[in-house]
């Protein structure tokens, strides 16, 4: 099973029209990835392309060309790289085959084959919260950086956050502002808040050195004595 971390790609290139045992060799490759239990392959067909005998193939709307590249391409673990790659070798005669470090950022099952029935994720007794109040225009490459800064905490992990929209209030510079009926968007300020624990909550703070550049982050201890799940089937047909 893949996890976070660092990882091998494979990807091995074939024309489409490359043949083993009267089979595409994509197609062998294929299984044969998938017999030796490797976590996920995708197999991707070329829309253009040239070779080493430098003829260009590009696919026609009318037309398709069946002289395409093919990219087999599988992200797993080192030893199990490994362990397909003699086979690979053999399949793939007249392939580019390649293998490079990655590294695994986010590698999620379903969930109904991560969880088992009944179990969920526990957060009880003490933990951190993390309170951030920046300014409703406060913006990171375009984008509004409340929006920015909960993605970001989406990627860590972190069990939760919570987006606050004020309707009034002031800052550091004594200027008050009143949220008004036709404005939807202003300088008001925005209150994000994150529960989890210590060591989950400190990964979040270089992001915020990076990103908060005007606001303020405050961090206090907390003693979590309910955390409750909705069921994420509930009232569906």
């Amino acid at each position: 099973m893949v996890t976070r971390g660092p990882a091998k790609k494979l990807s091995i290139y074939v024309d489409e029209t490359d043949r083993f045992g009267g089979k595409p060799v994509y197609e062998v490759l294929l299984d044969i990835l998938y017999k030796k239990k490797l976590a996920g392959v995708s197999v991707f067909r070329g829309v253009a392309g040239y070779g080493t005998n430098g003829v260009l193939h590009t696919s026609k709307i009318l037309m398709l060309s069946t002289d395409m590249p093919v990219k087999i391409e599988a992200v797993d673990s080192e030893e199990m790289i490994n362990k397909v790659l003699p086979d690979v070798y053999q399949v793939a005669e007249k392939g580019l085959v390649e293998v490079s470090d990655t590294n695994v950022v986010k590698c999620c099952r379903r969930a109904a084959e991560e969880k088992k029935e009944g179990e969920r994720m526990k957060l009880e007794g003490k933990a951190k919260m993390l309170r951030i109040v920046i300014s409703e225009d406060d913006k990171w490459e375009g984008e509004p950086l409340y929006e920015v800064l909960v993605k970001r905490f989406i990627m860590q992990d972190i069990a939760g956050a919570t987006v606050y929209k004020a309707i009034a209030g002031y800052g550091p510079h004594k200027c008050y502002h009143k949220k008004k009926t036709l404005a939807a968007h202003g300088e008001l300020p925005i209150l994000i808040t994150v529960l989890d624990k210590e060591e989950n909550i400190n990964k979040l703070l270089p992001v915020l050195d990076e990103l908060v550049a005007e606001g303020i982050v405050v961090l206090s201890d907390v003693n979590v004595i309910k955390y409750t799940h909705r069921d994420a089937e509930a009232g569906l047909p």
